[in-house]
């Protein structure tokens, strides 16, 4: 398959405040209601609710930059998911009650095997582009195992909060800027807080 860049997506948390939202039965806004019918909602809308401004950046920079079949969600316990794959609320349970810890074999085995699946389908020059944190080992060491010097982070990342590399990819797109993209293997993965992204313009 021709591909130039994979992206992999860092999870949404599915506890806390806004996961319970979704799964108070009485709750009437629309992705609520979705997620519990039959065909579910993707689980890039999903994601997109559950972690706000963060997972919104990622979704949107990797589907401009790649589109969504190129783009998939890191889970706690079925592996890599196309960020198009529907889920229910049955499946964002199943998602909360394993953590993402690579000692866990729930996370460990199924995130090996659709790693190794894809390494297998792509291009020797395609790029896996880790949108998530590479500060701690939770994703970065079990990725590493498979696809080695290939797994890329963008390098602005480093030192950002959550918030602040949302925000810093939402204005990328909106820039048709794409970011530098260095190996993981061997880089600085923690550093000094860089400034804070000067507020956009708005009109009006």
């Amino acid at each position: 398959m021709p591909y130039d860049r994979i992206f992999l997506l860092s999870p949404a948390r599915c506890g806390g405040k806004r996961a319970e939202l979704v799964f108070n039965d009485r709750a009437e806004f629309d992705l609520a209601r979705k997620i519990r019918e039959a065909n579910g909602v993707p689980i890039g809308e999903a994601f997109s609710f559950l972690s706000g401004l963060y997972f919104r950046g990622k979704l949107a920079y990797s589907r401009h930059f790649a589109g969504h079949d190129n783009t998939y969600a890191i889970t706690s316990n079925r592996g890599l998911l196309p960020v198009h794959t529907r889920i229910t609320l049955s499946d964002l349970r199943a998602f909360g009650s394993v953590d993402i810890d690579a000692d866990d074999e729930r996370y460990r085995v199924p995130l090996e095997r659709d790693a190794r699946a894809l390494l297998s389908r792509i291009s020797p020059e395609a790029q896996i582009i880790l949108l998530g944190s590479v500060a701690s080992g939770k994703y970065v060491n079990v990725l590493l195992e498979v696809f080695g010097d290939r797994l890329h982070f963008p390098q602005d990342f480093v030192g950002r909060g959550d918030m602040s590399r949302g925000g810093l990819m939402l204005r990328c797109v909106e820039e048709q800027r794409e970011l530098t993209y260095i190996p993981v293997l061997g880089a600085v993965r923690s550093g000094k807080r860089p400034p804070k992204l000067t507020p956009r313009r708005t009109c009006g």
